[in-house]
């Protein structure tokens, strides 16, 4: 008896859109508060935890088993920026809380890694491009508030951060729309 050889195929869907949903959707709440709208309060800390935190780390992994190595490091960071935020706004790391000088630091150095990341959007869509340029400005600005206190600056990050986070939950739905008609519906550039 021959046996044959059979070949299975096993697809993935596009991590992608779960990603960029977590990170804009988490964002733009964010965002809001930095406009100042409400307080840094349990549905801010929650969505940094499960959706911004957890989902964009799941979103990573799954990058990294598609080889994308710009993605999954894009996902894992940001995932991880947002369970460090929730620890710091919170106060449940034990021992000093953190002070301007060293929130200011944290969120410079996430704009280090953010403008590092633009680099690599430069051979990609305009939608991901405007994501990680509007998302570095963000982060310096968001420094810049935490060392000068400025409720100018506050409210200056609060609508970039609208721009940023609105951007990448447009980009999400562009990627979701597109697989699901075969074609692009909403244009990323």
């Amino acid at each position: 008896m021959v046996e044959k050889e059979s070949s299975i195929t096993i697809s993935m869907a596009d991590p992608t859109a779960l990603g960029l949903l977590a990170f804009g959707m988490t964002t733009v709440l964010l965002a809001l508060h930095n406009l100042g709208l409400y307080e840094v309060d349990s549905v801010i800390l929650s969505m940094g935890i499960f959706y911004g935190g957890l989902a964009q780390i799941i979103a990573g992994i799954f990058e990294f088993k598609k080889g994308n190595t710009f993605g999954a490091t894009a996902f894992t960071s940001y995932g991880f920026f947002w369970l460090t935020f929730v620890l710091i706004s919170t106060g449940l790391v034990p021992g000093a809380a953190a002070d301007s000088v060293s929130q200011g630091a944290y969120f410079a150095i996430w704009g280090v890694l953010t403008v590092f990341l633009f680099i690599g959007t430069l051979k990609s869509s305009r939608a991901l491009q405007v994501i990680f340029i509007s998302l570095a400005v963000l982060f310096f600005l968001v420094a810049i508030f935490k060392l000068s206190d400025s409720t100018a600056v506050q409210y200056i990050a609060g609508a970039v951060g609208i721009l940023s986070g609105g951007t990448a939950m447009y980009t999400a739905f562009s990627v979701v729309l597109c697989e699901q008609f075969g074609r692009e519906v909403l244009p990323r550039g």
